[in-house]
């Protein structure tokens, strides 16, 4: 019997290989890109081919181009999307080898994701009916141990899983496009150069961070009062705590004033406390930690700690357990670990106590444990990388260490009946903190006191502060946010965040909603509020846990879905002049205004088209159709000025390696006369710049047609021509002569 087994990346394909072939692995290579495995033995021949991810994907099944797309279907993911054409020769690779298989493996990596992935494949290959064909290989490592154990012990395929995950990707999809459209299509009528994108769980998303935004914009400090006293070097505060009566404040501070000289300890506190090992790390903690510690980005934390699992150093990461069950052989790995000169002092010390039983967290994961080195020597890493490594190596080995001991302890004086303390910590056994160097218990000695003792307090303090705004959220924050109620999936958080980002609702590593951001979100939340509304978010999340506990189906749960984004689009649709008005105060606020327009009087302001280059345009647009080129990659600061000669804003263009310069917008402007006679290497962009015309922008209902003949004179490159029928080209050919409706104008 022959049997294909399907892995998720070549990588892992070549690890799958390497273990069940012990050396007798053949390599083939199906074309110039694509290679796989092949096994003989006398029972069958075993072949392993890697897929690239997704060799399939969500698409509409009509061409519309409109809003409410209910109907979608899987096709081949290079069909769909040109960036996606890579993955052809991997899926013919697949269907070339697969015609003399019986048997087909999903070794692809043991979640939703992966179980989508290739029971894709094996659907495909097997015309959709592939019943006691398949089976499923689980497993945490791609370890040899691991894999041998894993095909060893095939499973019948986690169709459930296969059944939630392709709910999800197909709700998303349908959620995705059609709010977008419907966002993008309320503001019609205007040239709009920024993605627009809302859906399931961006929309909830965008509502968490600009609810927090609002919080923190309507926040009022109040000045409050700390009562400090300087003993010995040392400060020591108020009992009262943060005072906000000012008379009560200084009263107070007069009085122990009066008595600095005269203080008594009044008491003395010495606790010893246990401080037990952080868990070992999900893939949210080792986000937030590795972005803490590390300041490392939690995407590229993903990816970096996906790159070390392919390699068999760490475990999978896509996991939300803190769990290390006995039966990963948890002696063996740190014998392994202390293999490594790097941590082989540490890991000798739990051999020889024979620390074995982990401290472990509360959350779980049925499908993999926590994330722990698998005792691999690493070899060759990157920076990345290698601290990653760390991070994680030394929080598996210090969950098996004994508890911190650590001694807190409170001193408390009292200066004629007003009370002064200062806290303590002395760390009397390091315990686990000696494996995990990247925290640390802060000590802090106090002055030897005993109760009864006179002290004196060399300075007295009455100072005055501001409460502080609710702090803001970093991305890695935001990820556990969502995942603490349960939005999104520890896969897709961190990519949930960075279309925000992409998207320019949010700016900044202390993460800041932006004007039109918050334009969204509110124009959402006052008229369609089921969009932004995580509880909506989070029952299609319950619904598609039901599918993979076999609690619900698939399809009720996709018509369940259907049927609450058609009640969401009735609600937007029924708001829409409303919510595109507010989308455009929110547009005209957040855009960059270079200065007036020379034609009309309204705002020229930077745009960008969607060949991405950048020009200035008219906000009045369509009633002013007035554009100019600008320089490219250069950052654009208007000045304020405005030209003698032709009238338009003058600007100030800076530009990586060159002197900053200014220069106006009107590209047959006088000042240019001169700009042919300067020197190339200078002056190139400026020329460009000079002697080129821009574009007009698109009109929001012309065809594709037209807006690629309108990009050719911003860009110089012509749009791939998609062919729209006499009429489209008729348009096209003389973009200047058409003429804007009403109702285009009002974006209506």
């Amino acid at each position: 019997m022959n049997t294909l087994i399907i892995a998720e990346k070549p990588s892992v394909a070549l690890r799958i290989a390497s273990a069940l072939g012990g050396g007798n692995q053949e390599k083939k290579q199906a074309s110039a890109r694509v290679n796989y495995y092949e096994i003989r033995e006398k029972k069958g021949t075993t072949y392993v081919a890697a897929a690239v991810g997704h060799l399939f994907t969500i698409r509409q099944k009509d061409k519309s181009r409109g809003y409410p797309v209910l109907e979608v279907e899987w096709a081949p993911s290079h069909t769909v999307s040109q960036a996606s054409a890579f993955t052809k020769g991997y899926l013919d690779a697949l269907v070339s080898i697969s015609k003399g298989c019986q048997l087909f493996v999903n070794a692809c990596d043991y979640d939703i994701e992966g179980t989508v992935i290739g029971t894709n494949i094996i659907k495909f290959l097997n015309q959709g009916s592939f019943e006691g064909r398949a089976k499923r290989m689980k497993f945490s490592t791609t370890t040899t141990e691991d894999l041998l154990a894993a095909y060893s012990s095939l499973t019948s395929l986690d169709i459930n899983n296969f059944y939630a995950g392709e709910a999800r990707h197909m709700l998303d999809w349908l959620w995705g496009i059609n709010l977008s459209r419907a966002l993008t299509n309320a503001l019609v009528g205007r040239s709009f150069s920024r993605s627009l994108s809302i859906g399931r769980v961006q929309g909830p998303a965008l509502a968490i961070l600009s609810r927090h935004e609002s919080a923190i914009e309507k926040f009022v400090p109040k000045p409050f009062w700390r009562l400090i006293a300087n003993i010995g070097g040392v400060e020591f505060s108020s009992t009262r705590g943060d005072i906000f009566d000012r008379a009560v404040a200084e009263q107070a501070h007069l009085k122990a004033k009066k008595a600095a000289r005269s203080g008594t300890v009044d008491g003395v506190e010495a606790v010893e406390r246990k401080v037990n090992p952080y868990p070992p790390f999900d893939l949210t903690s080792l986000q937030l930690e590795s972005s803490r510690a590390l300041h490392m980005d939690p995407s590229r934390t993903l990816a970096v700690a996906q790159s070390l699992y392919e390699r068999s150093y760490i475990s999978y990461p896509r996991t939300s357990s803190q769990k290390l069950p006995p039966s990963l052989g948890l002696p063996r790995i740190i014998s392994d670990i202390a293999k490594n000169p790097v941590y082989e002092r540490l890991a000798k010390k739990l051999i020889q106590r024979k620390s074995y039983s982990p401290k472990e967290g509360a959350k779980s994961d049925e499908a993999h444990p926590s994330i722990f080195p698998t005792g691999v020597r690493p070899a060759e890493l990157s920076a990345e990388e290698a601290r990653l490594y760390d991070i994680i190596t030394k929080r598996f080995l210090s969950v098996f260490a004994e508890p911190a001991t650590v001694v807190r302890m409170k001193v408390t004086v009292d200066f004629a009946g007003e009370k002064y303390s200062a806290n303590g910590a002395r760390v009397a056994n390091p315990g686990w903190l000696e494996f995990y160097d990247y925290t640390k218990v802060e000590e802090r000695e106090l002055p030897p006191m005993s109760r009864g003792d006179r002290v004196a307090a060399s300075a007295m303090e009455m100072k005055q502060m501001e409460t502080q705004p609710p702090k803001r959220y970093s991305k890695a924050t935001m990820i556990a946010e969502l995942e603490k109620r349960n939005l999104g999936t520890k896969a897709t958080r961190a990519s949930i965040v960075d279309t925000l980002f992409k998207r320019n609702y949010i700016e900044g590593s202390s993460i800041r909603v932006t004007k039109f951001g918050m334009s969204v979100y509110e124009a959402l939340e006052n008229n369609c509020k089921m969009i932004v509304d995580e509880a909506t978010t989070r029952r299609l999340e319950e619904d598609m846990e039901g599918i993979s506990k076999g609690s619900r189906s698939e399809a009720e749960v996709i018509e369940e879905g259907k049927n609450m984004l058609l009640e969401a689009l009735k609600a937007f649709d029924e708001h829409k002049l409303q919510i595109a008005e507010a989308m455009r105060k929110g547009l005209y606020e957040s855009e960059t205004v270079l200065g007036r327009c020379p034609k009309d009087g309204g705002n020229l302001v930077i745009r960008r088209s969607r060949a991405g280059k950048f020009f200035a345009a008219c906000a009045n647009y369509p009633k002013c159709t007035n554009t100019y080129s600008l320089p490219q990659k250069a950052r654009i600061v208007p000045t304020g000025e405005t030209c003698e000669h032709c009238k338009t804003p003058i600007i100030k263009v800076f530009r990586s390696g060159r002197k900053p310069f200014q220069m106006d917008l009107d590209p047959n402007c006088v000042t240019k006369k001169d700009w042919q006679n300067r020197g190339a290497a200078e002056d190139t962009a400026e020329k460009d710049v000079a002697t080129q015309a821009a574009p007009r922008p698109p009109s929001p209902k012309a065809s594709d047609e037209e807006t690629r003949v309108i990009e050719k004179k911003a860009t110089g490159k012509r749009q791939p021509k998609i062919p729209r029928g006499a009429k489209a080209a008729k348009v096209a050919a003389k973009p200047k002569k058409r003429k804007h409706s009403k109702t285009e104008g009002d974006g209506a």
